[in-house]
This record gives C-alpha cells, structure tokens and sequence, in this order.
C-alpha cells in the first residue's frame, strides 16, 4: 500500500504530458539537470572550504587605531543672515 505500482507511475506521466505539454517536458527536464549541477557542485565547493581551513591565508591584523589632534579652539559659528537683516 505504500509503493507506487506501475499503473500509478503511468498516471503520473500521462498528467505532466497533459499539464506542461510534450514541448516542454525536455526543456523543463534539461533545466533540472542543470540546476542539480550547479548545486552539486556549489556543495562540493563549500565542502572543500570547510574541510582545509589552514590552507587559506591568515586574516590581516587589524588597524591601529586612530588618535586623535589635540582639541583647538574653534572659532564660534557664524549664523546666516536672517531674511531682512544685511550681511557683514
């Protein structure tokens, strides 16, 4: 009761033929295969990253930080002319 005979697996195809149609059907399957592809191997790359972590070069030491200049005295804002009023 829990397996697929072959009667079901020929509904099966008989309805993706009437759904995506008999012109489809390739395309659809050719861009599965490419997909799966492209998985495998992204998957194979992240493995091979994760199992050699020595192999990469070390991170780059951080920066100093920054000092500072010494605080100056600053001159005191100049406000803008209020509308009316003549500039200096």
């Amino acid at each position: 009761m829990g397996t697929f005979s072959w009667t079901h697996l020929l509904i099966i195809a008989l309805l993706f033929v009437l759904l995506f149609g008999a012109k489809r059907l390739p395309d659809a399957a050719r861009g599965l295969g490419r997909s799966l592809r492209i998985f495998k191997s992204e998957v194979g790359q992240m493995q091979s990253e994760s199992q050699a972590p020595a192999a990469q070069a070390p991170a780059p030491a951080p920066a100093a930080p920054q000092q500072l200049p010494a605080a100056q005295p600053q001159a005191a804002p100049v406000a803008d002319p209020q509308p009316g009023q003549k500039s200096v």
